[in-house]
């Protein structure tokens, strides 16, 4: 964990042991982690919808065609009809987090309007619903061999196929996580 003991910032990646099929083999990015509790993004779970589809329920039109083909991803279980757009700091927003000085997360729709217009950001991923944690749970799951953290980078979060996120974030750490044990064990 960081100084301060909180993982905002942070990609959470899940133990082979993880058995909790929301976050089986999941990376998340901690949007935000205080002594309240903890909110992230898994950012290696694609949904079987794109922009487009959602470009369409917010009856948007003229599409711009590379960014409607972009898929969504499943944020997480809660609030599935919630969505958060993660994006390097370009634009200004309704309502966007700055999470540090290279990523925002922003939940208003006039980004995905922009997105829709091909004005929008550069580099960004879209995700329905969060992962969310209670004060002192994250840090219990952590002590129980459930996760790993380590530092974020925009490599990860937007040019990673999705399917290789879980293994290059582990590597972040120099960890190969095909050869470690699906079973935790405390010394």
């Amino acid at each position: 964990m960081e100084e301060s003991g909180y993982l905002t910032g942070q990609l959470l990646i899940a133990m082979p042991a993880m058995r909790d099929p929301n976050f089986a083999r999941t990376v998340t990015y901690i949007c935000e982690h205080n002594d309240q509790g903890a909110l992230g993004l898994v950012i290696n779970r694609p949904l079987d919808i794109d922009l487009g589809d959602v470009f369409a329920q917010l009856n948007l039109t003229n599409c711009d065609t590379d960014v409607s083909g972009r898929p969504v991803l499943f944020g997480g279980p809660v609030q599935m009809e919630r969505g958060f757009v993660i994006h390097e700091p370009e634009g200004t927003w309704e309502s966007s987090m700055t999470i540090d000085h290279a990523i925002q997360v922003t939940t208003s729709q006039d980004i995905l309007v922009a997105m829709a217009e091909g004005r929008g950001p550069a580099r960004s991923a879209v995700a329905l619903g969060y992962a969310g944690w209670g004060a002192g749970q994250l840090e219990q799951e952590i002590t129980a061999n459930s996760w790993l953290s380590a530092p974020a980078n925009a490599g990860i979060l937007f040019d990673t196929p999705f399917e290789d996120r879980w293994q290059e974030s582990a590597r972040l750490l120099g960890i190969d996580l095909s050869t470690m044990s699906p079973d935790a064990g405390h010394a």
